[in-house]
């Protein structure tokens, strides 16, 4: 199976979450918090949206950096995603 965005949406993939503290601190999984760095595994079409013209200005294998609490979290098969609203990623690491 495969996720196709609608919209302005776009598909992430979250990056791993550090094992351990700058000074050494080893952090269990409740004290684990998720980061806000992912990669774009699928970007929708853009277009018009609520009346707006949008142009996707991110593409699939960018690392982006997205706001903590948006998108919905999907999980298709073992694999787990985030989908969410361009408006939504705050930056493009490069």
């Amino acid at each position: 199976m495969k996720l196709a965005p609608l919209g302005d949406r776009v598909v992430l993939k979250q990056l791993v979450a550090e094992e351990t503290t700058t000074s050494g601190i080893i952090l269990t999984g409740q004290t684990k918090e998720k980061p806000q760095q992912a990669e774009i595994v699928a970007v929708g079409p853009g277009g018009m949206v609520d009346g707006k013209e949008i142009k996707m200005e991110v593409k699939v294998g960018d690392q982006v950096i997205y706001s903590k609490y948006a998108g919905t979290e999907v999980k298709l098969g073992e694999e787990e995603y985030i989908i969410v609203k361009q408006s939504d990623i705050l930056a493009i690491i490069q």
